[in-house]
């Protein structure tokens, strides 16, 4: 099990990925205790809810234990392990919570070609691009650490297979520890290291320490600028 970095908590399993929408689905099960009456409340169609629960079980296990109609009447009602994923999933957006006001890198530099508001910005760390609003010259970029993506440097995907067209060789500078999130600065070149967020499990996985190579990536949309 991982949790993807966003400041919008996410657990995945198995190529699964369970968000705040799905935990909404399985909180109005629990009230309502039904899945009919759940999607109702919540605006969706039954058939479509009955499927994403089949799709989130087969990555994290029984979830919803249905029982049929009878003198008690028909219903639905969370199992133990959707208890227990309910909770991990709000220790991870505690954990997010504490880090998301800082967890972010500045970056400054001039604009060097423009497509409406998708711009390229050339900065100390190299060519950024970027949102930037009409009329900007000299920028100032703000990327959220939750929108950083560290990769191995033999299994970075190619550029024409992943959306993250930024992206930039550094070493592992820093590490800080969090209860289940840590903080990682990469060195690629700027005045400031490239902040990202990973789990525990990510960091252990990928073997993330000071002075370890990484490739740090992100998209144009999550990468922000304003004049300076």
């Amino acid at each position: 099990m991982d949790v993807r970095p966003s400041f919008d908590a996410y657990i995945r399993a198995d190529g699964v990925t369970l968000d705040a929408r799905d935990v909404a689905l399985l909180r109005a099960i629990d009230r309502e205790g039904s899945l009919n009456h759940a999607a109702e409340v919540l605006g969706r169609s039954y058939a479509h809810a009955q499927r994403r629960v089949v799709e989130l079980e087969g990555a994290f296990g029984s979830l919803v234990e249905r029982r049929r109609g009878g003198s008690g009447g028909g219903g639905s009602e969370l199992t133990e392990t959707a208890r227990e994923l309910l909770t991990a999933f709000e220790r991870t957006q505690r954990s997010f919570e504490g880090v998301a006001d800082i967890a972010e890198t500045v970056l400054t530099g001039e604009i060097t070609a423009r497509e409406g508001e998708l711009v390229t910005v050339e900065t100390a760390a190299g060519p950024v691009r970027a949102l930037v609003p009409e009329g900007a010259g000299r920028v100032q970029l703000t990327i959220r650490a939750d929108a950083v993506t560290l990769t191995d440097p033999a299994d970075t995907p190619v550029p024409e297979h992943t959306s993250a067209r930024n992206r930039f060789a550094g070493t592992v500078v820093g590490v800080e520890s969090g209860d289940r999130i840590d903080r990682i600065a990469v060195d690629v070149g700027a005045d400031e290291p490239l902040l990202a967020l990973v789990t525990r499990d990510s960091r252990e996985k990928l073997g993330l320490e000071p002075a370890s190579d990484v490739i740090a990536s992100f998209k144009a949309t999550a990468t922000r600028g304003i004049s300076i």
